[in-house]
């Protein structure tokens, strides 16, 4: 229906752009209807930002095709960014995500990237960012497009550090954000920011000015550690899936604020954890994604619906960029559908491949 609607109304309107709910948004209607309203708003935007990336290429004198990361960790071209922006929802932490994951060599594990202003907490699962299965709320609105399953926390380097009348001890959600270098204490400012907690507890060494920090009261530190510390436990114990020992990897430039363990959880911080989240967008694959409904009527068997999808999901995958032999299936979901007549079956297959020969 929405496919013939399209139809009619290019027939009558060429030039109008026409965002389609079944090819962003999943099961819930409000929720498609508001994924689809979300990315058609962000249409326009998504056309002058590709276009501003073709400028400065061609500046630089480069004259070849780009990527840019969406939010499952892998590459979409920029043909796809201007259709479906959306999904370039939350890539950041995606990034960081993969980039750990490459860094490490593990591919199950928590994820902690802390940055200048907040701590984004995820979990790896076979290498990539754990889906949310429910659903998103973004801005307040309720939406059902594929997010990754990350948990942000005010904590951040730059974070203020505040002193109650009573004793106790604050750390964020307010930050000096970017303004940490200009700021902080121990870049010669005069905020006192969790950096400079870190820095004063020998626990880093960051900044031009270290001995600002060197008269703080001892008390002041220990409590504003005991506050960020709690801070991380909770929100790693709220993404942790499973009772088992999983690793922590701590990665971005405020991971100097997490401590060596987590509770009962080892912390990982890996050679060139700083720049994480630029390691997961070099080393991106391309990826496609086929979630439909099939009826098992006519012939068609669960294996068949399942073997379709995934020569769909295959075929999109070439289409968009990657390497034939290179693809593989990272996930693979099939839940039936009592609700639907004609014994249905809703069918997820998601594959990922190496990028291709951009001259090909």
């Amino acid at each position: 229906m929405e496919e013939r609607t399209r139809e009619r109304l290019l027939k009558k309107c060429p030039h109008l752009r026409v965002v389609l709910s079944s090819d962003i948004g999943r099961l819930g209607l409000l929720e498609r209807e508001n994924a689809a309203i979300m990315n058609a708003g962000l249409l326009a935007l998504s056309n002058r930002t590709m276009a501003a990336f073709e400028r400065a290429l061609t500046t630089a004198g480069l004259d070849c095709p780009f990527f840019i990361t969406q939010n499952d960790g892998t590459l979409m071209n920029a043909e796809t960014v201007k259709a479906f922006p959306v999904l370039t929802f939350a890539s950041g932490p995606t990034n960081s995500m993969r980039g750990a994951a490459f860094l490490t060599g593990l591919h199950d594990a928590i994820v902690v990237d802390i940055g200048g202003t907040t701590s984004d907490i995820g979990t790896l699962q076979r290498g990539f960012p754990r889906q949310a299965a429910t659903v998103v709320d973004i801005g307040g609105v309720r939406t059902n497009f594929r997010m990754p399953d990350v948990l942000a926390l005010g904590l951040g380097g730059g974070s203020l550090v505040f002193e109650a009348s009573d004793g106790a001890v604050k750390v964020g959600p307010q930050s000096v954000g970017y303004r940490i270098t200009s700021e902080a204490r121990v870049f010669g400012g005069r905020t006192l920011t969790a950096t400079d907690i870190a820095v004063a507890l020998g626990e880093a060494r960051v900044g031009t000015h270290q001995d600002a920090v060197g008269s703080l009261d001892p008390a002041l530190l220990a409590k504003a550690r005991a506050e960020m510390t709690a801070i991380l436990e909770r929100g790693v114990e709220r993404c942790r899936i499973s009772p088992r020992p999983t690793p922590v990897i701590a990665v971005g430039g405020g991971s100097i604020l997490m401590p060596d363990r987590i509770g009962d959880l080892e912390v990982l911080r890996p050679e060139n954890f700083a720049v994480a989240n630029a390691v997961g967008a070099a080393i991106a694959q391309i990826s496609s994604e086929t979630d439909r409904i099939f009826s098992l009527e006519n012939g068609l068997t669960r294996e068949l619906c399942l073997k379709q999808a995934e020569d769909e999901a295959r075929a999109k995958a070439v289409q968009a960029g990657a390497r034939a032999e290179t693809i593989e299936v990272v996930e693979r979901e099939d839940v039936p559908l009592a609700y639907l007549p004609g014994n249905a079956i809703r069918i997820n297959v998601k594959v990922v491949g190496d990028m291709g020969d951009l001259d090909a």
